[in-house]
């Protein structure tokens, strides 16, 4: 028993990241610590170099120690952590005061961290459902309506307004409908997809319903990459809680929407990021680029049209629904509304995740949240938007972190990823590493993509090498711009970004002017 005589609610993270650095020991720990204790497995709260993060109920709220060790947790115990004892190196104080978490604007995240993902009745709550309730109450063109006030736009990387697409699945003319959610998160530095899955699996189940509801689908697919073994087994567990519940399959929470929810693997292919990839995997077949039109919306999987979000694009949907499209759309800047969940990683003294307003700068990101580099150098380059993502200069920090802002600054904003380099960087090998990236990844489809990319290797190993350095930087010019012009989809079209950004900003790096690089 606790010194007020309960027992005591002990939060130890089982997020693949608290996993990997101890966690499940921990929990072991702290149960066999020898007072009575209920130790819940929540998501983590995205602080992950305080991993793991081990909380503890009070009267006054959650007190939070970490990192914490195994070892460290009878000394712990002997501490008064039960009592949510602040005597201790480890304690951190109350979770919501710590300033990471208190200056964040938590949407898609509210729940991370704070209930048991698997628990139903820990989901309601927490408003869970309130956003279902109100949507079914409505028709589903007053759903697509809201979620087009809202602003919400895709959230994968595309930046394409949802309630468009939304309104187009509506109104395409077919007995048979999918919403599909791409799941294959395989953009470098990205992480927060994986961590909504694992850390409140119901809000992304709550956001494809609410979606299915809209456009009249009955059917819906979770595509997961296979290196997310843990977000799989979370679906998989919280689906069959949904069906239980009533929340999935026939008259769902006895309205007369029916939907079902399946959950799929990926094999491993980087180019499933892309929708018609992974529609393509969807239907068995190799995960390969689809000329468009036809547009998904309106032949998507099996030929059918289709709703394809990404998960923090499904997982925003909730919240505008039980709050409204003016709460959600009142977020942000310009054109870029809500909140996006940032994810700092790399050469970083303070990675995870901040989700925020748009319109919050790369330096703040960088410096005020991520604490500068981890090994104390100075930063040199950030690439944003995953391994096709610009390089940029610390002289850009002033950017604000919306879809426009970055498009001007021949940037993308994209699935939100940040990944921090220090000075000790070759930014003429991360623009190589970009072009070997698209050889290793392209599906092969389009020659722009398949051939352009070996060719690129190969032109930026001359110009380091200083072998007629002029015209060959007139050739990865030419080269880039078929690239971007003329491939089939993003992975060939954005390939340059990262190396034109590189060639820009860093031109020292390839033995050329800043002029020559432009």
């Amino acid at each position: 028993m606790t010194a007020s005589g309960q027992v005591a609610t002990v939060y130890v993270p089982r997020d693949s990241a608290a996993r990997s650095v101890g966690a499940d020991e921990v929990a072991d720990a702290v149960a066999a610590a020898g007072r009575p204790v209920r130790v819940v497995r929540n998501g983590s709260r995205g602080m992950l170099w305080l991993e793991p993060l081990v909380e503890v109920e009070t009267p006054a709220g959650r007190i939070a120690y970490g990192p914490v060790a195994p070892e460290d947790v009878e000394g712990l115990v002997a501490a008064g952590m039960l009592d949510g004892a602040a005597d201790h190196p480890l304690c951190l104080g109350p979770t919501e005061d710590i300033d990471w978490l208190r200056d964040q604007t938590r949407v898609t995240f509210t729940r991370v961290g704070v209930v048991d993902p698997l628990s139903a009745g820990d989901y309601v709550a927490h408003g869970g459902l309130s956003g279902l309730r109100r949507a079914l109450s409505l028709s589903p063109e007053q759903v697509v309506a809201e979620v087009t006030e809202s602003g919400l736009r895709g959230r994968g990387g595309a930046g394409f307004p949802a309630g468009i697409k939304w309104k187009t699945v509506l109104e395409a003319g077919a007995e048979l409908k999918f919403v599909c959610c791409n799941a294959d998160e395989g953009d470098s530095g990205t992480f927060a997809d994986r961590m909504l899955m694992e850390g409140d699996p119901f809000t992304l189940i709550e956001g494809m319903t609410i979606a299915a509801w809209a456009v009249g689908a009955s059917e819906g697919y979770i595509y997961v990459r296979s290196e997310y073994p843990d977000a799989i087994a979370t679906l998989r567990a919280a689906i069959g809680t949904a069906y239980d519940q009533g929340w999935l399959g026939k008259r769902v929470l006895d309205s007369e929407l029916s939907f079902d929810l399946f959950v799929r693997v990926g094999g491993g292919a980087y180019i499933c990021g892309e929708e018609t990839s992974m529609l393509e995997s969807l239907e068995g077949k190799r995960g390969m680029v689809r000329a468009k039109p036809p547009i998904p919306a309106l032949e998507g999987l099996f030929g059918k049209p289709t709703v394809v979000n990404n998960v923090l694009t499904l997982g925003s949907v909730p919240m505008i629904l039980a709050d409204g499209p003016a709460a959600y759309a009142d977020l942000g800047v310009g054109r870029s509304r809500g909140t996006q969940v940032f994810q700092l990683g790399g050469n970083i003294a303070r990675g995870g995740i901040v989700e925020t307003a748009f319109g919050i700068t790369l330096g703040d990101l960088v410096e005020r949240y991520g604490g500068g580099t981890r090994s104390g150098r100075p930063v040199r380059a950030v690439q944003v938007g995953g391994p096709l993502g610009a390089y940029l200069p610390t002289s850009r920090f002033d950017l604000p972190m919306d879809y426009e802002a970055f498009a001007a600054a021949d940037a993308m904003v994209g699935h939100g990823g940040v990944v921090v380099f220090d000075d000790t960087v070759d930014m003429a090998g991360q623009a190589r590493f970009a072009m070997e990236f698209c050889a290793a990844e392209s599906c092969g489809k389009c020659t722009p993509c398949r051939v352009g990319a070996v060719r690129g290797v190969e032109v930026i190993d001359r110009i380091v090498a200083g072998v007629d350095r002029k015209k060959n930087l007139k050739v990865l010019g030419d080269l880039c711009d078929l690239m971007t012009e003329g491939s089939l989809c993003a992975m060939g079209g954005l390939t340059p970004m990262p190396v034109k950004s590189a060639l820009a900003h860093f031109p020292d790096d390839f033995g050329t002017t800043t002029e020559e690089g432009r």
